[in-house]
């Protein structure tokens, strides 16, 4: 480190970056995001270990169906009238109604209408699972991943999960390509991982583009391609993926994979800074305080250093 801020080599070229007062008081040492230098934070926050965040609310499920006693009553949303209408739903479940199963299920698992009871949650997953409902099965995956309702089991996880992604489910493909790369319930293989991510990828899944643009990026299950990781991370960026729109904003700054388009760099470390991407925030502020891609600007600079900072904390 020099006396005037940081420096490291990548790629054969040295970049130093100064040190950065703030308000006179705060000195920050501002580590930019240009490739290599945040791998760590932004691939073990979406990379090997990832798993999807839990999502098991009744209205997020597309595919479910509005119970028969609603039927022909205005649509407050699939969650609303499950609730509204638990009777009906418990009465069709117990009839065997494979989405009234999984609906149930979901009801338990969030409490909504009914105490939270996760044992009774998996109870009505399974019911469902069984008889083929791919919603079901990989909500039923997913109890065995976490050990919810359930003792954990990877091995019963990936079984449910590969039965909803071989009939096109694209989470439970996601999931599935996760186990996978983990080494999860299966012997690790990044290129079975791909196989299905490639799948929920091609879906428009978004966790699942942005894992496969990674695998490109680093070469993981497949040969690296920048060209290919680019694209993925634009399809996730597209629909809103802070971290990809990060990792597209690194592409244009160093040209990998795209030409080197500083304004379009600026662009993405926007979009992904406003969704509070600290990373971002930072880079941000460096492209102001360097003119690069914006007009020179120290004042803005400040102010994405600083809500960087105050996101990561004192001891972050």
């Amino acid at each position: 480190m020099g006396a005037g801020g940081v420096q490291w080599e990548r790629n054969g070229q040295v970049i130093v970056l100064p040190s950065v007062a703030l308000g006179g008081v705060l000195t920050l040492t501002i580590v930019v995001a240009l490739g290599a230098t945040l791998a760590g934070t932004w691939l073990s926050r979406r990379g090997e270990g990832y798993r999807r965040p839990p999502d098991r609310s009744v209205a997020g499920q597309a595919e479910t169906t509005v119970p028969q006693a609603t039927e022909g009553t205005e649509s407050k949303g699939a969650a609303e009238q499950a609730v509204a209408n638990l009777d009906q739903l418990e009465r069709d479940a117990e009839a065997g109604d494979v989405k009234a199963q999984n609906i149930l299920g979901m009801c338990y698992a969030d409490g909504m209408g009914v105490p939270k009871d996760l044992v009774e949650a998996t109870k009505w997953y399974r019911r469902a699972a069984e008889q083929g409902l791919a919603a079901a099965q990989r909500n039923l995956g997913r109890c065995y991943d976490r050990g919810e309702g359930v003792s954990q089991s990877y091995i019963e996880a990936v079984q449910w999960y590969r039965q909803a992604a071989e009939q096109g489910d694209a989470e439970a493909q996601f999931e599935l390509g996760v186990c996978y790369a983990a080494g999860q319930g299966v012997p690790k293989d990044s290129a079975e991982a791909v196989k299905w991510l490639r799948k929920a990828a091609g879906q428009g899944d978004t966790d699942a583009q942005f894992r496969l643009a990674v695998s490109y990026d680093l070469g993981s299950g497949v040969a690296k391609d920048e060209r290919e990781a680019a694209k993925w991370y634009r399809m996730a960026a597209a629909q809103g993926d802070a971290d990809a729109q990060f990792r597209l904003a690194v592409c244009y700054r160093l040209g990998e994979g795209v030409v080197q388009d500083h304004a379009e760099a600026v662009k993405w470390f926007r979009k992904a800074a406003e969704q509070g991407l600290p990373d971002a925030q930072y880079s941000l502020g460096v492209c102001y305080y360097r003119g690069e891609g914006v007009p020179q600007d120290s004042a803005q600079a400040t102010v994405w250093f600083k809500k960087a900072e105050d996101q990561r904390g004192p001891h972050a």
